[in-house]
């Protein structure tokens, strides 16, 4: 891969909560433009994965960077470069669409213009234009986490991270929701997803497939079928485990 291309780098990353280790010495290089999945199991350590490379959990040992930026020296740079959607919709529920994304455009710096030429973009990007004066609770779940991908995304960041965006939702809210994802992606942007759902990885350029921490597997869903013989994702992964099991 090229180096002038990668944009998020880690070196055996590890973080361990007292004798439990949750990320054990990760080491991955993603590139711009590239959509990259962390597949797994809840409590496979996606999300703390994650938290360490949006500077917000501090690692027990190893190296990464984010946008050139130092996951231990420059956590602030790194929040200024990245959108992060979290597990849990970080939404105000009794503000409107457009006075959630006024509110994040200020935590975000931005100028009162900036913040209304952004609003309008995002709104008509993320589908919204018949809801902007609404309610955020009154939003079904899909149309939320649109919302939360626009405010993630409203200053711009050439890395969006998406922590299960789409856990909870109906099948052709998940679809729609994907469809903002390759959008994304298509702009040049860098998108990490942490999903449990083995058809959703399908959809990414590249796939880590993490097991108790440790990352088992690393390539193109192509590829992890054609190496392992299997026809979906989620027999790819059935299989993996299988054969992890079995070598311990």
């Amino acid at each position: 891969m090229n180096n002038s291309q990668i944009s998020v780098r880690s070196h055996e990353l590890t973080r361990r909560f007292g004798k439990f280790t949750a990320v054990d010495a990760i080491s991955i290089e993603v590139k711009h433009g590239e959509i990259f999945g962390f597949l797994g199991a809840n409590g496979a350590g996606k999300t703390t994965m994650i938290r360490m490379l949006c500077g917000l959990l501090q690692p027990t040992s190893g190296e990464a960077t984010v946008a050139g930026f130092d996951i231990y020296k420059q956590t602030e740079q790194i929040k200024r470069n990245i959108g992060y959607m979290s597990q849990k919709f970080s939404l105000y529920e009794d503000l409107t669409i457009s006075e959630n994304i006024e509110f994040y455009g200020g935590i975000y710096g931005l100028k009162k213009n900036r913040i209304i030429e952004q609003r309008d973009k995002l709104i008509s990007q993320v589908g919204l234009q018949a809801y902007t004066n609404k309610f955020t609770r009154e939003l079904p779940l899909g149309y939320k986490q649109r919302l939360a991908l626009g405010c993630a995304m409203l200053h711009n960041p050439p890395i969006v991270f998406l922590d299960e965006p789409t856990s909870g939702v109906d099948p052709e809210a998940r679809r729609a929701f994907w469809e903002l994802i390759y959008k994304t992606a298509e702009s040049g942007k860098i998108v990490f997803v942490t999903t449990h759902f083995m058809d959703e990885a399908e959809y990414c350029h590249r796939v880590s497939i993490m097991d108790q921490g440790q990352l088992i597997a690393l390539d193109t869903p192509s590829a992890l079928k054609k190496q392992t013989g299997e026809d979906t994702m989620q027999d790819v992964f059935v299989s993996l485990l299988k054969a992890r099991r079995k070598s311990n």
